[in-house]
């Protein structure tokens, strides 16, 4: 008698991003499901997830891959922006707290420098480093590359720290700056 082995994981998600992990008509859920080989079960009323794996083969890193984006969604991330993670992009999660301790207002008060009016440091982040930038609840979500994410990670603890945005900008262009000459150095290595 054969029996298959199948992975499974409970995770918990927010209530208010359940809508979006399904998507419209079931769309996210049923992609993530597809291209991860992972059955997804989703109870609305309390936010438990629980995803297992599709077959015995690849049973747990299809499994942690669909939770990787599953997570993301659940921290403030679109579905095409968590999507990323089919590829090579990494997550990291920042949280908060770890700058302000469990104070309420210097937790809101660095959320707003980190976003910026009407979004605008958030988004200089994103296009300075490469990487998607969440701000939700208490935690910071990044995805990119190993090198966005470190880049990214760095401006956001200078922030964080109280650096003027005109501080971290100059510190980001540089470090595009220096990428793009090793990438450069790299090619004409390769060309020879």
């Amino acid at each position: 008698m054969d029996v298959e082995m199948r992975f499974e994981q409970l995770i918990k998600m927010p209530k208010d991003r359940i809508g979006v992990i399904i998507g419209r008509n079931g769309n996210v859920k049923e992609e993530i499901e597809k291209k991860c080989n992972v059955i997804i079960e989703i109870d609305s009323e309390n936010g438990d997830t629980i995803v297992s794996s599709g077959s015995a083969s690849l049973a747990e890193s299809d499994v942690f891959k669909a939770i990787e984006i599953l997570t993301a969604i659940s921290k403030g991330f679109s579905p095409n922006r968590a999507f990323r993670l089919f590829e090579e992009d990494l997550l990291q999660l920042i949280d908060i707290r770890s700058y302000t301790g469990r104070s309420d207002n210097s937790t809101k008060r660095i959320k707003g420098r980190l976003i910026g009016k009407d979004g605008k440091s958030r988004k200089t982040l994103e296009e300075l480093t490469g990487a998607s930038i969440s701000v939700y609840g208490h935690t910071v979500g990044l995805i990119g590359s190993f090198s966005e994410i470190r880049v990214a990670t760095e401006a956001i603890s200078m922030i964080f720290s109280g650096s003027p945005h005109k501080s971290v900008y100059a510190m980001l262009q540089i470090a595009r700056r220096k990428a793009k000459l090793e990438k450069l150095k790299l090619w004409e290595q390769g060309s020879q």
